[in-house]
């Protein structure tokens, strides 16, 4: 009975920002018992800020737990967060980081998502979209940023990191890497890329996949200096029982 009570309690608004303030200190943990190795294009960032107002901040769905470690509050980012239990969660978390929310998922509210994301980077807010989440396939960039990219005129950079010692969660089909403290760590942010206004289709796949290998050789490369594992791309969640039925229902 208890711990059937203590997982109701963990779904209530009260349980979820309990788990969210207990992640922040956790992760703020993690952060100040790291030795960085290496911090490439954190300070580049903020000057991209400055200049253009705003940026489009991705990361893979993997690494999601390292990338609020070096964000300094002096502007503001908002992250696409799904609405359901786990999100709200990621939501508490993140405020304690100084990073808002919008909320949505490219399953459900993605049309309200979609506006609020546009209208934050047209108020000058920089966003953060994972991009292979919230089912996969790992470490692929779908076109969401780059649609966003080509109508604002705002940069996409991408976000990854490494510490090694890390736990790797291999049954998760995100391999997520769990940090772990008193470690070396490496924290890398790309160069920025930006989506001409009259890019085709043919075009955007093209820059779709420049930003895919761009963020993965550089995942890779501070993973093996940080000693861990190859973790290779293309892995997806399993459908749940209730997918699959309405995709035999659906006849596809």
């Amino acid at each position: 009975m208890k711990i059937k009570a203590l997982k109701k309690f963990f779904n209530t608004p009260r349980g979820e920002k309990l788990i969210g303030n207990i992640a922040y200190y956790y992760l703020k943990f993690v952060y100040y018992t790291t030795r960085w190795k290496s911090v490439t294009g954190v300070k580049e960032t903020y000057e991209m800020i400055q200049k253009h107002g705003s940026v489009i901040v991705i990361g893979w769905h993997g690494r999601t737990l390292g990338m609020p470690f070096f964000w300094n509050k002096s502007s503001r980012l908002n992250a696409l967060v799904s609405p359901h239990h786990d999100g709200q969660v990621i939501v508490h978390t993140l405020r304690k980081f100084g990073i808002g929310h919008i909320s949505g998922s490219s399953n459900e509210n993605s049309t309200n998502a979609a506006l609020g994301l546009m209208h934050n980077l047209q108020e000058g807010n920089s966003i953060a979209i994972i991009p292979d989440g919230p089912r996969g396939p790992s470490m692929t960039l779908s076109m969401s940023p780059l649609f966003y990219a080509l109508k604002s005129g705002k940069p996409i950079l991408g976000i990854t990191y490494s510490i090694s010692g890390a736990k790797v969660i291999t049954k998760s089909w995100d391999n997520m890497l769990v940090p772990l403290p008193f470690h070396k760590g490496a924290y890398a942010i790309t160069k920025p890329f930006f989506i001409p206004a009259d890019a085709t289709q043919e075009d955007l796949e093209n820059y779709r996949r420049l930003i895919e290998k761009e963020l993965n050789d550089l995942t890779w490369k501070l993973d093996q200096e940080m000693g861990i594992e190859y973790i290779p791309q293309g892995r997806e969640a399993k459908k749940s029982r209730k997918q699959t039925a309405d995709k035999k229902r659906k006849g596809m």
